[in-house]
């Protein structure tokens, strides 16, 4: 089944390709998640989603409310169409050719309904090599292409060398054949602009963050799911540091859980995350974490309410991303988390400004800095709390970034 949905010269059709689906956390499927619902009562704007059939992330229909199922391959969530596109067993260029399949459904798609000015929308940079094609064919269809460029990919280690040079070189193509660069940071726009210029083409770009809720978690302080939660692993409400986030060395977890255990204070480090038993036992290797009790990994937490009551409990949050743009887990901190103990680096700084304190990989910064924080007054507490939340409802509200969206496409 093939169903044509609001195809009229005054409705913007979008076609999004990247995210893996809706209904699960990560950033961009949280992002599309977001947009599509606050955007479900537009009447001149009709998004059609990529979703992932199968492998590793794929979309499970199953956690979505209010999901209208059309087909075996296509169903309406958020009045969004969604497009399932299945991928072979190939490893780790199932990314590559997911995005790929899912461009070429994109164009056939269009090219059957006959769809005027579409705009396809590509989050992150995975098929440089392959997007002239695809510019030209959307171009040929009287459409635009827009990217996303994420974070430096390149740059993060869990990525070999030679597959590191495809992610600098992917994200070079991308850039170079792509109509508009929307980048959710002022540092990767400026990068972009400072990476790819040249004397004859100057890159077109425009910066539209990531976005967070405002407001906070519709449980309560007894509601089961919070109560079972902390008896399960004997987490006490105010009595703990908590830091959420992928579990990968850029992200400087080796930093936090050392000078942590270098601290004496009585509270506990929570961490939620997703399982790497390789990157586990490096760290139980080089730390002995798993001989301080406070130390506690509680693994990942999808509920979007219960992690935003676990945020909202929390003592203090403790960030140490170092790659990438505006980072989801860093906005939801903000949003919900008292105390935000944030990596000083120009990604960080550019979100939270002075409604966070900041620390470096410098031997002995954090540990200084829990030992003054954990002893910070009801008034300095209430003081940062009331900065982060005023930063994240004037600048990155999900209502903000979905207007800046509406008024882009």
């Amino acid at each position: 089944m093939d169903t044509q949905i609001r195809t009229s010269n005054d409705i913007q059709n979008v076609f999004i390709v990247g995210a893996k689906g809706l209904g699960s956390y990560g950033g961009y499927e949280t992002f599309v998640d977001k947009l599509t619902e606050y955007h479900q009562n537009e009447k001149n704007l009709q998004y059609h989603i990529a979703c992932k059939a199968n492998g590793e992330g794929r979309m499970d229909i199953s956690k979505l409310n209010d999901v209208k199922k059309l087909s075996d391959s296509e169903f309406i969530y958020h009045n969004a169409r969604c497009f399932m596109v299945r991928v072979p067993d190939i490893g780790a260029a199932q990314a590559i050719y997911y995005d790929l399949a899912s461009l070429e459904e994109c164009c056939r798609y269009i090219k059957k309904h006959q769809i005027p000015h579409p705009i396809v929308y590509i989050l992150a940079c995975r098929v440089g090599p392959f997007i002239n094609h695809y510019h030209k064919k959307i171009h040929r269809l009287g459409g635009r292409l827009f990217i996303n460029p994420d974070g430096h990919e390149w740059m993060r280690s869990k990525w070999s060398k030679p597959v590191r040079a495809y992610w600098k070189c992917s994200e070079k193509l991308m850039v170079k054949h792509s109509d508009l660069v929307i980048c959710d940071s002022k540092n990767i726009e400026k990068y972009i602009h400072e990476s790819y210029d040249t004397q004859n083409r100057k890159t077109n770009t425009t910066f539209i963050a990531y976005g967070a809720e405002v407001r906070k978690s519709k449980l309560s302080d007894d509601d089961e799911k919070i109560v079972d939660w902390n008896s399960k692993h004997k987490v006490v409400p105010n009595e703990y540091y908590l830091i959420v986030g992928r579990f990968v060395p850029e992200n400087n977890y080796e930093t936090m859980i050392r000078e942590f255990m270098m601290s004496d204070t009585k509270r506990d480090l929570v961490i939620v995350t997703n399982p790497n038993n390789k990157f586990y036992d490096y760290l139980k290797e080089k730390t002995d974490f798993d001989k301080d009790p406070r130390i506690k990994f509680v693994g990942t937490v999808y509920d979007q309410e219960l992690l935003m009551k676990i945020r909202e409990n929390a003592y203090a949050y403790i960030h140490g991303h170092e790659v990438g743009g505006t980072n989801p887990s860093l906005l939801e901190a903000l949003g919900s988390t008292k105390l935000n103990l944030l990596l000083d680096v120009g990604f960080n700084r550019e979100v939270a400004e002075e409604a966070a304190v900041y620390w470096t990989k410098k031997n002995g910064d954090l540990y200084s800095l829990l030992k003054k924080i954990d002893s910070f007054s009801a008034v300095e507490i209430k003081i940062l709390e009331s900065k982060a939340q005023n930063r994240i409802e004037k600048r990155y509200s999900w209502k903000y970034i979905c207007q800046c969206y509406k008024n882009l496409f």
